[in-house]
């Protein structure tokens, strides 16, 4: 994947798009327009403040289906990132939680995505919802069905999860590439703003440069603006969500000053 190509940066900042609880959601508060401004708002913050990218997620739809949203979820999503790719100019892509990776591929093409994360795209893991298991085979056969360019970011330890058998991270990340042929990977910490463990992010980057250093890691929780210059001195990019909300609450608003001086310090 060209990088800069994808995400309009050599080290992008992708900015997270959390989604209040859509309709059929048990916290959906009723009304449509009112989610959708909010949403609208924080993208829109994001990006003036100078992030390269954003990636929409049903953050608000807790608790998550495992591996397949309704398709009023569906519907939702698309009508708003849709929406967003008309007030924006900066890449976006799409997060269906919890794992519904056929959902994302099909919301990002039909509205215009350049990218999906996918928290378990090949192996297993045990989470809240059970036991996730990659569908690799089927994502990327859909995706040529769609007729789509739409990139795979795929998680090789996704927070809030434990893995279904002992393996070292290299190893998967290893077969994420080249079994599940996902264009780049995430590597997260243990939870929603909680660091990606260092010694876990330097085995992933050291086995993808064995691989193949054509596909981008990024770092995909518990980035600040205090340890994201250093992160991006070796990854390639991070997506950042909770450090940008106001008083760091993940379902609080985007603070703007806080995307402001996240940027500078990258920039600088």
């Amino acid at each position: 994947m060209n990088i800069a190509e994808r995400f309009g940066s050599q080290s992008p900042v992708v900015g997270m798009v959390h989604l209040p609880p859509l309709p059929g959601a048990p916290r959906f508060a009723g009304d449509r327009t009112e989610l959708r401004g909010r949403a609208l708002a924080d993208a829109l913050a994001l990006v003036e403040g100078g992030v390269d990218a954003l990636l929409v997620e049903n953050y608000g739809d807790a608790p998550y289906y495992p591996d397949e949203v309704p398709q009023h979820t569906v519907a939702e999503m698309t009508a708003f990132v849709r929406e967003l790719g008309i007030g924006v100019e900066v890449p976006y892509g799409v997060n269906v939680l919890r794992n519904d990776a056929a959902a994302a591929l099909s919301v990002a093409g039909a509205a215009g995505g350049s990218f999906v994360r996918v928290n378990v795209h090949t192996g297993a893991r045990v989470t809240d919802q059970g036991l996730l298991e990659g569908q690799a085979a089927e994502t990327l056969r859909l995706r040529d069905r769609l007729d789509s360019d739409v990139a795979i970011l795929a998680d090789v330890a996704v927070k809030h999860s434990a893995p279904a058998s002992e393996r070292a991270i290299a190893d998967v990340a290893e077969e994420t590439i080249t079994r599940g042929l996902a264009d780049g990977l995430v590597v997260s910490g243990p939870a929603t703003g909680e660091a990606a463990d260092a010694d876990e992010l330097k085995a992933v980057l050291d086995r993808r440069d064995e691989v193949d250093q054509n596909v981008p890691v990024f770092v995909g929780s518990g980035v600040t603006a205090e340890n994201a210059p250093g992160l991006l001195d070796i990854a390639d990019g991070v997506i950042v969500g909770t450090a940008l909300k106001e008083e760091s609450e993940t379902a609080a608003p985007v603070d703007p000053e806080r995307v402001e001086a996240f940027v500078q310090s990258v920039r600088e």
